[in-house]
């Protein structure tokens, strides 16, 4: 059974097209191999004939003078389509040809030799053919050999022809999709409402989306090059460049804000983000950015900043007032003085962690870096600063918030009291050690106190002092804490989760 998907057969027009034959005119290699056919078979005339569908064409014209003739005056038409050269001795013997207008007209065709021309798929073409106008008893075998040699030459031009038109249809294709791409690009960055733009690897811009045009009112090409750096604000020029040229030495990605000129005149605040294309070799081949304009974001953001820097202000008097009342408090009612003092510095701890992590003006943040367990711990530890440097920080830092900030002033203060009350502290050689430990998912504190009074009894842990440090520890921050006494004084190990000290290991971890 035959299949019922069958190839489609070569043409001779397919043919024709693949080898952009068509095209051919007065092509240098071919006029050669005709001029060396003629004088080979001694003939006055040679051609390179292309059999049509109604016309032969004579792509190269050694003696003839003309460009074509009707197909059904063709000799070529029927030297085509066999295997060997077709020779006629004398055209007007041959019933084919003896009323032919080029036998009996000019050019008075009577002797003709033609070799086929077939293409690699066995589809005729023409013929490399010799002609005179005298009868001849044919070719010796030299010039029979030399007339094949000569057709297969003219093979090689024909597929010589067909792998350039081959190559030419690719570019074009090639050409046609990048032109296309290209388009669409355009199209979706015109449309974005970002402003989008490009560079060369060097980073040198080359291209800019509409929007950018209409963001900045300068006209098309004007920012090309290095011109875009005159559209930032002075103030920013040094540091828009500084990062972009750190991007293009190292390849990182580039993220900066800057206040660009906007077509009315004012600066405005711009996100301006890049990352470079590569090909398979990693080499950057192109780098492709945006800016977005976050002016109103970044308006919004600072009146946010400023109110919520006027509440934590207040709520830092707030801290003040309470503190002042318990004082007043205690003046009143003298028998609750020692509750009233040991009340009052526990809310001073607590202001001063608040304080710590409250959002800041920059006249009034800290110099201490605000998400620092050991910037906090200095914060606390600053009235015992008389004990000569007996608080010692030691080992690695953690991030915290203002929601770890609150029980951790309250432990840590609560410890301290303790310790410059009873503790190591108490006592002129005793030292306190702050030992902090970041691990894979929590942060070990260890909390140590030598050189103070020799401990026979171990304290009872029952008191409020007591259980505010567990409240704390377990059930706000969700960790777990050991108590040892040593004849030297009190270990205190608390081992908190990260997450429960940041909200950044949070979203990160």
């Amino acid at each position: 059974m035959k299949s019922l998907l069958v190839a489609e057969e070569p043409t001779h027009s397919s043919e024709m097209i693949s080898h952009d034959l068509a095209s051919l005119h007065s092509d240098a290699d071919l006029d050669r191999i005709t001029a060396f056919a003629a004088k080979l078979c001694e003939a006055p005339i040679a051609l390179v004939s292309l059999v049509g569908p109604t016309t032969q064409r004579f792509v190269s014209d050694h003696g003839l003078g003309q460009t074509e003739t009707p197909r059904e005056w063709s000799f070529c038409a029927h030297a085509m389509e066999g295997s060997d050269i077709m020779v006629v001795q004398d055209a007007t013997k041959d019933t084919r040809f003896a009323n032919n207008p080029l036998v009996t007209g000019e050019p008075s065709i009577r002797f003709y030799a033609g070799a086929p021309l077939r293409s690699s798929r066995g589809v005729p073409l023409g013929s490399l053919c010799v002609i005179d106008s005298v009868p001849r008893t044919g070719l010796t075998q030299l010039q029979l050999d030399g007339l094949k040699l000569l057709a297969d030459q003219v093979m090689v031009v024909f597929r010589a022809r067909k792998q350039l038109k081959a190559d030419k249809d690719a570019q074009a294709e090639v050409e046609s999709a990048l032109s296309e791409t290209e388009e669409k690009f355009r199209i979706l960055a015109d449309t974005m409402p970002q402003m989008v733009w490009s560079t060369l690897p060097d980073g040198f811009h080359d291209y800019y989306n509409a929007r950018w045009y209409e963001f900045t009112g300068v006209p098309v090409g004007s920012t090309d090059g290095e011109g875009w750096n005159g559209m930032f604000h002075p103030d920013d020029q040094e540091l828009a460049w500084g990062k972009w040229r750190h991007s293009l030495a190292t390849g990182e990605p580039y993220e900066v804000e800057y206040r660009l000129r906007h077509s009315s005149g004012e600066y405005r605040w711009t996100l301006g983000r890049a990352l470079p294309m590569r090909d398979h070799a990693g080499e950057i081949l192109r780098w492709f950015g945006t800016c977005t304009d976050i002016h109103e974001q970044k308006r919004l953001l600072e009146e946010r900043e400023i109110v919520s820097q006027e509440l934590s202000h207040r709520i830092k008097n707030i801290f003040a007032v309470i503190g002042g009342l318990v004082g007043l408090s205690s003046k009143a009612h003298p028998e609750i003085k020692e509750i009233a003092r040991d009340l009052r510095a526990r809310i001073v701890s607590l202001g001063k962690a608040h304080d710590f992590v409250r959002p800041h003006s920059a006249k009034s943040k800290p110099s201490t870096v605000q998400d620092s367990l050991t910037g906090l711990f200095e914060t606390l530890m600053a009235p015992y600063v008389a004990y000569e440097r007996r608080v010692l920080l030691k080992g690695d830092d953690a991030a915290i918030d203002d929601r770890s900030a609150t029980p951790l002033a309250l432990v840590f203060h609560e410890l301290a009291t303790n310790a410059a009350k009873y503790g190591a502290l108490s006592e002129p050689d005793g030292v306190v050690e702050i030992e902090i430990e970041d691990r894979l998912e929590d942060v070990a504190i260890t909390w140590t106190e030598r050189g103070g009074q020799p401990v026979e009894v171990v304290p009872e842990t029952s008191g409020f002092g007591s259980q505010l440090i567990d409240m704390s520890i377990r059930n706000q921050l969700g960790g777990n804490m050991e108590r040892a006494w040593s004849s030297d004084g009190l270990v205190v190990k608390a081992v908190l989760p990260k997450a429960s000290l940041s909200r950044s290991h949070r979203r990160t971890g």
